[in-house]
């Protein structure tokens, strides 16, 4: 059920989709002779729009995030490495049969990078399909092609294709590790989504090393106007909006203990 509400909520809460609502709730408004309505839905599209798409908001929302847990130096001795899915163009490679990469795929090139330094590690790539509306492959389903091109020998994997979300990928994976005292595990994710899900993992009683990679920002952005291109700013305020809400939701829920993890 928590699956399908947040799902369901983040439809329509994310910004385009918001404003898009806005929109026609105040050409419905206009069409009833409800002028004040009408000037206060575009009103409020166009604000939504314009700070997603002009301003340095959204990059001044993900940076703290980012900087919540810093990489750390690796260790002498890594057991495994666990990368969480959302780095493939689902949908594409379903019917394409390949390993397009999408703006998280970050994750998948650094975990090659990783298994390469530490040729003993196993790999756990955990990764379902996580979308209500639209069909695709998941990306435990896609990344030995991936990982296995980049030289990651097939018997070092383990794939969790069942996980939706970032609660279902620490349990499903301790579930499938079953990690020993003593072993020394790597989570690799996004630096912006490290805090949910280095605390989920923890909960779920599978502590790993962070270490965060696809960075969206320089934490040098300050405030202002055009800091980006509009369609790279939107994406970072999506981003930022929807970990935020992320965070609230799953500490009010009790799956995490805290609403901003850290280190």
């Amino acid at each position: 059920m928590f699956f399908y509400l947040s799902k369901i909520f983040w439809f329509f809460i994310q910004p385009l989709n918001l404003a898009i609502f806005l929109l026609l709730a105040g050409l419905l408004a206009a069409a009833f002779g409800r002028r004040r309505l009408a000037a206060a839905g575009s009103v409020l599209a166009f604000l939504i729009l314009a700070l997603s798409a002009w301003t340095s908001l959204g990059a001044m929302m993900l940076n703290p995030l980012e900087e919540r847990f810093a990489k750390p130096s690796l260790p002498q001795r890594v057991d495994g490495i666990v990368v969480l899915g959302g780095g493939f163009e689902g949908a594409i490679n379903l019917v394409r049969g390949g390993y397009e990469l999408n703006s998280g795929g970050d994750r998948m090139v650094e975990t090659a990078i990783l298994a390469r330094r530490f040729p003993q590690a196993k790999v756990v790539v955990s990764g379902g399909t996580g979308e209500l509306f639209l069909d695709g492959e998941g990306d435990a389903d896609t990344a030995p092609r991936l990982l296995g091109a980049l030289g990651v020998s097939a018997d070092r994997l383990i794939l969790e294709n069942k996980s939706r979300n970032t609660y279902e990928n620490a349990i499903f994976t301790r579930q499938s590790v079953a990690p020993k005292p003593g072993e020394t595990w790597l989570l690799v994710t996004s630096a912006f989504h490290m805090p949910r899900a280095k605390a989920l993992f923890d909960k779920a009683g599978f502590p790993a090393i962070p270490w965060p990679v696809d960075y969206r920002t320089s934490g040098k952005e300050g405030i202002g106007l055009f800091r980006d291109n509009p369609a790279d700013s939107l994406q970072v305020s999506t981003m930022a909006i929807r970990e935020w809400i992320g965070l609230a939701a799953y500490w009010l829920s009790g799956r995490i203990d805290r609403p901003f993890p850290g280190g």
